[in-house]
């Protein structure tokens, strides 16, 4: 029997959506977590203004009791959407059928925005909850293994070519420095975002009168959110920013991704994804052990970008209640807090066990036949001869090298300016490219002590 699954997205997909996301972060942009969360605002509302006396407290007290997910007649309610435009008052409209007399206290003051804005907030804090978890796990994977291969020479890549000897220690600090950055970044901007939205028609709380702040205030303790200044009905800045955030961190996964893959080829070796049976294989090369995490933290930056670009689209609200731009919010953020969660997840597994082969780190540090520490050899002869007159020099001999295939040791040794400035001794030390990975070892120590 053939069963039909309706699904659009990579997102909803049954087949993709564990690829790009997580099922705990697609929880929390359900559409049942999410009619929850407008159900606990208005019964918050409910309750702050019953103890205010601005509602009658038999009324807060019904409003409480039927504004519950049990409640809702989902079928009446769905159907009802593409009408208004918005979930609330479909939602509200129920609410007051349950709550009979007391109907007409229920939503008092508010906005539709201001309950969906304020759920908003209410999702992203509990997005971050999942965030910062796997993200405090991806960094102290990488501490681990900047600490592990601190001294652990390999080369490092300028325009995809050999450059100079790096360490893998090294490399891994630099992912890791992105990401303690992030850190840093999504605890500055917490106080802006967790704040509530309870300002009605056009922000300026005129249905409520003088109880109007203290209301706002009340509710926003209630939920455990800061209480706005001024409305932000039509300033998106913060959302707009956590977007970027969520941007930059995919962006981020992303390189560490590509990294991964480059260092994965097959003509690269040294380092592969952790094994298990089946996993990132091919349909007809049974050899084929594809890198796939890391495919799915470079899709992730990638498919991040745009979803960036439109919440800032989505800064551009026209007057105090903007006209088709508030939707593209709704668009946007549950997709990048999936794809970030994805991504984060991906980081974590490949990162924990992550199969480092130094053997093949050390075979390509030889590959160029010494060309590699040329900068170092040049550098040495710089005091002596100039660092232009080296250069030149090193060109000419570097040359020599590619056309016959002979090591540059060889070659230098025939030299007769190199010789009379460097012994046979200091070019065999200048060509060990464990002397000369720079203060990578220190920079490792300083990323790790922050």
């Amino acid at each position: 029997m053939i069963q039909t699954i309706m699904s659009t997205t990579v997102f909803d997909s049954a087949i993709f959506q564990n690829l790009y996301s997580t099922p705990a972060m697609r929880a929390i942009f359900s559409d049942t977590h999410l009619v929850e969360t407008y159900l606990h605002i208005e019964r918050t509302l409910a309750k702050v203004q019953g103890e205010l006396g601005v509602i009658p407290q038999d009324a807060a007290d019904q409003i409480q009791a039927k504004a519950q997910l049990d409640q809702i007649d989902w079928d009446r309610f769905l159907e009802k959407i593409p009408n208004v435009g918005v979930p609330i008052a479909p939602l509200v409209s129920q609410i007051v059928s349950a709550v009979g007399d007391a109907g007409q206290w229920v939503h008092y003051g508010a906005t539709t925005q201001d309950i969906m804005d304020t759920a908003v907030v209410l999702q992203l804090r509990e997005a971050i909850g999942l965030l910062e978890a796997d993200l405090a796990q991806a960094t102290d994977l990488l501490k681990k293994l900047a600490k592990k291969h601190q001294n652990t020479a390999m080369v490092g890549r300028s325009q995809l070519q050999q450059a100079i000897p790096i360490t893998f220690g090294y490399k891994a600090a630099v992912w890791l420095s992105a990401l303690q950055r992030h850190q840093e970044r999504l605890e500055q901007l917490k106080p802006r975002l967790f704040v509530g939205q309870f300002s009605g028609a056009v922000g300026t709380l005129a249905s409520l009168g003088t109880a109007g702040l203290e209301t706002q205030a009340s509710l926003c303790a209630e939920l455990g959110l800061a209480q706005p200044i001024i409305s932000w009905h039509t300033a998106r800045d913060s959302l707009a920013e956590f977007g970027s955030f969520l941007g930059l961190l995919t962006g981020t996964l992303g390189k560490i991704g590509l990294d991964l893959v480059l260092m994965a080829q097959t003509e690269v070796g040294e380092i592969a994804e952790p094994f298990a049976p089946g996993r990132g294989g091919s349909s007809t090369m049974p050899h084929k052990r594809n890198p796939i995490s890391a495919q799915r933290m470079m899709v992730a930056g990638k498919l991040s970008k745009p979803y960036v670009a439109t919440l800032l689209e989505a800064q551009m609200n026209d007057h105090e209640r903007g006209a088709g731009v508030w939707p593209l919010e709704w668009a946007a953020m549950p997709q990048l807090c999936l794809l970030a969660a994805g991504s984060l997840h991906e980081a974590c597994f490949v990162l924990d066990g992550l199969r480092v082969f130094e053997d093949r780190m050390a075979k390509n540090l030889d590959l160029t036949n010494g060309l590699l520490l040329t900068e170092a050899i040049m550098m040495a002869l710089a005091p002596k001869i100039g660092r232009k007159t080296a250069h030149d020099l090193l060109e000419e001999l570097v040359h020599e090298t590619v056309e016959t295939g002979e090591p540059l040791l060889a070659i230098m040794q025939k030299n007769e300016q190199i010789g009379v400035n460097l012994t046979p001794a200091e070019l065999e030390a200048l060509l060990d490219p464990a002397n000369y990975t720079g203060l990578a070892a220190e920079m490792v120590d300083r990323v790790l002590s922050q």
